[in-house]
């Protein structure tokens, strides 16, 4: 299988420590993250949360776009890694974007793309037995990276995995 990843799923991941998921959940063989999220975690983000776990993954490789006119169009709603993540997603026929923010995952969908965010990817780290608590890594995503996440997707994603009573 192969993923195309955007930002805040690998800076959300890499700052509970569980940026390893992505393959041992996904069971994907190419990780591809465009040139504009490698620029904003690696080198803009020097310092912060994810950018040396990024770096130092070596399963992780970046591409650039070719269709430079699809991501100027994706960027008047969308900022620049979403755009790309969703373009080479395309370009590479991709079997998942990882996307966490509701417009860009809309738009995957609209362009055909399967999607799955960060708290997806929790969710089938719990069914899988590769995390303990789903609520503790949940708990750490909103405290260690500022994840925002709505109630109801808090309480539905504890429910799915039976952890909600």
């Amino acid at each position: 299988m192969k993923v195309v990843i955007d930002s805040s799923v690998l800076i959300g991941l890499a700052s509970i420590s569980q940026l390893h998921l992505i393959t041992d959940v996904l069971e994907v063989e190419e990780v591809i993250i465009p040139a504009a999220v490698w620029r904003e975690v690696v080198e803009e983000g020097q310092g912060r949360k994810g950018a040396k776990e990024v770096q130092a993954a070596e399963w992780i490789s970046t591409e650039t776009v070719d269709d430079q006119r699809l991501v100027k169009l994706l960027r008047t709603q969308l900022d620049a890694g979403e755009a790309e993540a969703i373009s080479l997603a395309g370009e590479t026929n991709a079997d998942l974007v990882l996307l966490d923010e509701k417009e860009a995952r809309e738009t995957a969908k609209e362009m055909n793309l399967q999607v799955l965010g960060t708290v997806g990817i929790l969710i089938k780290a719990k069914k899988a037995s590769e995390i303990n608590c789903l609520q503790k890594e949940l708990d750490q995503l909103k405290t260690k990276a500022n994840f925002r996440i709505s109630k109801s997707l808090y309480r539905k994603a504890l429910s799915e995995v039976g952890e909600l009573s």
